[in-house]
């Protein structure tokens, strides 16, 4: 709420107050990102783990964060769903702290604890009063280094993981479909296989097999471990004595480039039996998250389809011809896909969503943005990150997320690449990424659904509301 608050303050000061053109740059609120940055010390271990601290006096918890380059990607054909499985394993025991013992005493201290697996990465955060950080770092340790794996619990996780799937993808319309469809245009690089894996690779995950996995993945120089909140004058003793003796394998880590795909139009209609209504997905490939171009795309996605004032939400504001439109940004380290999910109203056809959007895409190319609207999304962004200044997990999960650009300044070097770019960046990329070479996926019902849809496409729109409203 906070968010959407200060936005439209900026936007109405903006409109009022000429100097606040000179501000743009937002410097003066942005000083609370370097300010929490000159209190963040940095390290690494001789074995090559980067370790992060950011003391904050006023709270009485500290929040332990760890994230390794490790995901999807780095699977084999045969081990789709390990590092996702793995994941899962890593709570289940470890030499020092048998089966459950790691939940059970974080839960006996009132601790948070939860991790997930993404393409490019996997993350671990555990939330703990600040008297319990040696016994936190010792048990993340222990399981990081020092997993147990044994049939039984991998046949437990292995069952927990084909529930999520179930759960997550296949009982939900459209879900397993489209996800297959949108891996098939990346098939032949890292990322042309699901998170979660498949059901076959999932099966056959043994002990030996995982533990392989993780003597080939899990390594200290793969790893960013950040701690934020109240931490003892003896925390980075405690780091040292539980992670220092941690072996940096021979081998260097796997490192993968830019994805080299040619992006062209692409159409497909994806039919479920199950689903309620009809459905639209449009995508755009643009790129990883440390590309020079990679600030201007978000703050044109922004823009377009995600902040409350975007370009879709003031086509919205009067008879929107959708009853439902969603942009998730989706960033990997070597590519990017903007997109936009939307779905129709009775009175509107997928074709007709498709030229509006289109339509604010070239609007976009066309006409550069003035100074005010561009102050505005830059303010959403910072207002962003300045909400997460006081939330220790917020914090300690961004800090080991940390790219290798900004290894030196986490906070800072972000908002310094938002805050450089111009109305014409913004206008330069719409034209390069945002053009007719997308995906378009149409998600349809039953024959049923559609049928009667497409009579309501063609009644007067005061009935078509009426009978809609009725149905809905």
């Amino acid at each position: 709420m906070r968010t959407h608050i200060a936005f439209f303050i900026a936007l109405a000061t903006s409109a009022f107050s000429n100097s606040l053109l000179a501000q743009c740059n937002a410097e003066h609120d942005a000083q609370a990102l370097y300010a929490l940055e000159a209190n963040l010390k940095i390290y690494t271990l001789e074995n090559g783990l980067t370790v992060r601290l950011l003391p904050m006096a006023d709270k009485q918890t500290v929040t332990i964060a760890s994230q390794f380059n490790l995901g999807a990607r780095n699977e084999a054909q045969g081990q789709s769903g390990y590092a996702h499985l793995f994941e899962h394993m890593l709570f289940k025991g470890s030499e020092n702290a048998p089966s459950d013992t790691y939940a059970q005493q974080l839960s006996a201290l009132g601790a948070r604890f939860n991790a997930s697996t993404h393409f490019d990465y996997t993350n671990y955060y555990v939330t703990l009063p600040s008297p319990a950080l040696e016994l936190g770092l010792y048990l993340e340790a222990d399981r990081f280094i020092r997993p147990s794996l044994n049939a039984t619990t991998v046949k437990n996780q292995q069952e927990t993981v084909l529930q999520e799937m179930a759960q997550t993808i296949d009982n939900q319309p459209y879900v397993r479909s489209a996800m297959a469809f949108l891996l098939d245009q990346v098939q032949g690089t890292p990322y042309g296989h699901g998170i979660i894996g498949s059901r076959e690779d999932i099966l056959q995950a043994t002990p030996e097999s995982l533990t392989a996995f993780h003597r080939a993945y899990y390594r200290p120089d793969a790893m960013q471990l950040s701690l934020v909140g109240k931490l003892s004058p003896q925390t980075l003793q405690w780091i040292e004595q539980d992670f220092a003796t941690w072996p940096k394998p021979a081998t260097t880590e796997p490192r993968f480039t830019e994805l080299n795909i040619q992006p062209k139009q692409v159409h497909a209609e994806l039919v479920d039996e199950r689903g309620p209504w009809p459905g639209l997905l449009l995508a755009w490939h643009t790129v990883g998250k440390d590309h020079p171009d990679a600030a201007a795309i978000q703050l044109l996605e922004g823009y377009l389809f995600q902040n409350t004032a975007s370009a879709i939400a003031k086509m919205s504001q009067h008879n929107p011809a959708q009853m439902l439109s969603y942009s998730l940004p989706f960033e990997l380290e070597n590519h990017g896909i903007a997109n936009i999910v939307l779905v129709p109203r009775a009175r509107t056809s997928l074709d007709a969503l498709v030229e509006k959007i289109l339509g604010l895409v070239a609007q976009t190319q066309q006409e550069t943005l003035d100074e005010t609207s561009l102050c505005a999304l830059k303010q959403v962004w910072l207002n962003n990150r300045l909400q997460q200044l006081s939330d220790t997990q917020a914090l300690a999960t961004q800090l080991s997320a940390t790219s290798v650009q900004d290894k030196d300044h986490p906070f800072s070097a972000q908002w310094q690449r938002i805050n450089a770019v111009t109305a014409g960046d913004i206008q330069r990329v719409a034209k390069q990424y945002f053009t007719q070479n997308y995906v378009r996926v149409d998600l349809l019902p039953p024959w049923y659904i559609r049928w009667g849809k497409t009579l309501l496409e063609w009644l007067p729109g005061d009935m078509s509301d009426s009978l809609e409203d009725a149905v809905l």
